[in-house]
């Protein structure tokens, strides 16, 4: 008897949305400072802002399989609303092991005062870093939270 093959399309897909309800942040995408090797020099590695495009020096080599990317954020308010962000970064990134590497600063891609679109009623940006990272840096996934926030004015 012959055998019979059949064959069943992939119909699975996914898809999503961002819904922003008027006066909220939300935040779209961590800040990730990538995958990096240390040497027995400092270095450092920071993240831009507005691209998400990451550099590196001194000892610090970024591996190109992870990147990292920038942190995004986005919000919703009334057309042509002022809004100030703030960003209150942490001290060190630490791991597991309790090591830690300092934050030397996180900063927005602009000014923190941003503008509500008047057509969309939202506003974007995103938010990089720089890093130092110590000579022979103990290997580990180093990690922080820090705190964002929007004042509608």
């Amino acid at each position: 008897m012959p055998a019979e093959a059949a064959t069943t399309p992939d119909k699975d897909a996914s898809g999503k949305a961002l819904v922003l309800v008027p006066l909220t942040l939300t935040k779209i995408d961590d800040l990730d400072f990538g995958t990096i090797i240390p040497s027995s020099l400092t270095g450092f590695v920071s993240i831009n802002a507005s691209t998400g495009s990451r550099t590196f020096g001194g000892g610090v080599t970024g591996v190109g399989s992870a990147p990292g990317h920038r942190g995004y954020f986005g919000g919703a308010g009334t057309p042509n609303q002022q809004v100030i962000v703030t960003i209150d970064p942490p001290t060190d990134l630490i791991s597991p092991a309790r090591d830690t590497i300092p934050v030397l600063a996180l900063t927005l891609d602009g000014p923190a005062r941003k503008t509500v679109d008047p057509t969309t009623r939202a506003f974007y940006f995103g938010i990089g870093g720089i890093l130092q990272i110590g000579a022979d840096q103990p290997e580990g996934v180093y990690s922080a939270t820090f705190d964002v926030s929007a004042n509608y004015l």
